[in-house]
């Protein structure tokens, strides 16, 4: 019993020890909780020269979690570097005005930008704009045929639309049509 309390007296005296690092430790040891982990980081990352892609991710989360200007920040940097993914959040954020009024003309250049850009996605966008007249003149025909071209690339929802006259109510039933009961150009 005597062999027991003595390696257990031996541990509690050396404990301090082994809790905290003496200073000067080791630095190969690596870091625990490292920053480029937060999303803080990422948002800081977005305002400096390099640009480092792993940020796009995070544009999401913080826009989710109500940090608009934060995540503003990420999907512009990261959609002038090319990344598609980025351009439908802009449009999102610019139609909405979470964190700026709304600015439906720009949210219609976003939703262009990823058509010319040869995304499904957005040539479906940018005709709703172009047969609702939201954010751009409304020229049906022209949003028509980018319809078309969506539903050509695949996408469902523009096949759904053209099944239904290419009204934009059966897609968007729920639609606030404060903004699209009418034409703004």
């Amino acid at each position: 019993m005597r062999f027991f309390v003595s390696v257990l007296a031996a541990l509690v005296a050396g404990a301090p020890a082994l809790a905290a690092p003496a200073s000067g430790a080791d630095a190969s040891a690596g870091e625990l909780n490292p920053q480029e982990l937060s999303i803080q980081y990422w948002a800081q990352k977005s305002g400096e020269e390099r640009f480092d892609p792993h940020m796009c991710v995070y544009g999401v989360f913080l826009d989710k979690t109500g940090q608009h200007e934060e995540a503003r920040r990420i999907f512009e940097r990261c959609a002038s570097h090319g990344n598609l993914n980025a351009m439908p959040w802009m449009s999102y954020l610019e139609e909405n005005g979470y964190d700026r009024p709304s600015d439906p003309v720009k949210a219609a250049e976003w939703d262009k930008k990823l058509s010319d850009a040869g995304s499904s996605l957005g040539a479906f966008n940018y005709g709703l704009d172009l047969l609702r007249g939201h954010g751009v003149t409304q020229d049906r025909t022209a949003g028509k045929a980018l319809i078309d071209k969506a539903a050509a690339d695949g996408d469902t929802t523009a096949r759904d639309l053209i099944a239904h006259d290419y009204d934009p109510d059966a897609v968007t039933p729920t639609a606030d049509l404060a903004h699209y009961h009418q034409p703004q150009f």
